[in-house]
């Protein structure tokens, strides 16, 4: 079991995130103080807000990149709703429509014209953006001038704490925790595991493909009308180009932490690590002195590195003896007949 459990791809990333945060701290210091690990995240927690939804969204066998507009689109919608007289409850509700609106079209588009979902998520992507362009020029907010005018008690909320944790970790902690059951112990995180493994085959079997699908893209878009309310209160302005540096970050989290991009496999946990891994490897060499450009540059090094030995791992478990069959055939008496390249090409054992 322990063998079994140090395979794990998630366990690889738990250590390599404890060695990155130590090697930083031997750099700085500083980096290592309690203070600066929980309220550092607030400057990359909102990237696993949409990380963790898209990581459905590539299990069921899709991929959206519109997320990154939508999270402008929503808090517009947000400002406007408010600057219209809405309470803040209210507004908030406006921009968790307009998120999960944006879901659902992105599946409606996916299902009615059968085009690549990264065909569909890219147009939306700039429809998306300049959907929300022209809604903030409806109050006279030209280009990316933000809307702005909010009680305080919502703008307080980006930086507020709650159980000694920063309320936008904590909102992070709990949005991965109700999506890591919701696949990992649920019937429809079992379909949408096999949805992605095979689309066909699950239509053939009688599995709600379209709607399990279509619910991926609606979580995501309703996790980026979340994280656009978090940043607009973090920032104290809705504007249209708050979620512009999520999409390559975001994606980078999903496949660092396990997603294929094939569909079929991924996990929350894993996800989550990236984000910390990402997060905390910018933050690290930011405190180090490394200038913007090269620590973009190294962290994705980084994702290619990581993931070419993750695939070098698979091919070498491919590679190995099926141990558990010869166990097995050795408790009943000795080990079987089995054809194995690596064991002399075609040799029987």
């Amino acid at each position: 079991m322990i063998l079994r459990l140090a395979r794990r791809w998630e366990v690889a990333l738990l250590l390599l995130l404890v060695a990155e945060i130590l090697i930083f701290g031997l750099i700085n210091p500083r980096f290592l103080r309690p203070a600066s690990l929980l309220f550092g995240t607030s400057d990359f927690v909102h990237i696993g807000m949409v990380a963790v939804p898209l990581t459905l969204v590539i299990i069921a066998g899709g991929i959206d990149v519109s997320f990154a507009s939508t999270i402008g689109l929503c808090a517009i919608c947000f400002g406007l709703a408010h600057h219209a007289g809405a309470p803040v409850p209210l507004a908030a509700l406006a921009a968790l429509a307009a998120g999960a609106a944006a879901g659902l079209f992105n599946a409606a588009m996916i299902r009615a014209t059968r085009l690549q979902p990264l065909v569909i998520t890219l147009g939306t992507l700039y429809l998306f953006s300049g959907a929300a362009t022209v809604l903030s020029g409806l109050i006279g907010a030209q280009g990316y001038e933000g809307i702005g005018g909010f009680p305080p008690g919502f703008t307080a909320l980006g930086y507020a704490t709650l159980l000694g944790l920063p309320l936008p970790l904590l909102t992070f902690l709990v949005l991965s925790a109700l999506l890591a059951i919701l696949l990992h112990a649920s019937r429809l995180g079992r379909l949408m595991v096999l949805v992605g493994q095979n689309e066909d085959a699950a239509r053939h079997a009688g599995l709600p493909v379209d709607r399990v699908q279509a619910l991926t893209y609606v979580l995501t878009g309703l996790a980026a009308a979340v994280t656009g309310l978090m940043l607009t209160a973090y920032f104290g302005a809705a504007r249209v180009d708050l979620g512009s540096a999520t999409l390559l970050p975001a994606v980078t989290a999903a496949v660092l932490g396990g997603a294929s991009i094939y569909g079929g496999s991924g996990s929350v946990v894993g996800t989550v690590l990236g984000v910390f891994l990402i997060g905390y490897l910018q933050q690290g060499l930011q405190m180090s002195g490394v200038p913007t450009q090269v620590s973009a540059a190294l962290a994705g090094a980084l994702l290619v590195a990581v993931v070419a030995a993750r695939q070098v791992g698979a091919l070498l478990r491919d590679r190995l003896p099926p141990r558990r069959l010869l166990a097995a055939g050795r408790q009943f008496g000795g080990p079987p007949a089995v054809q194995t390249e690596s064991l002399g090409g075609g040799e029987e054992r």
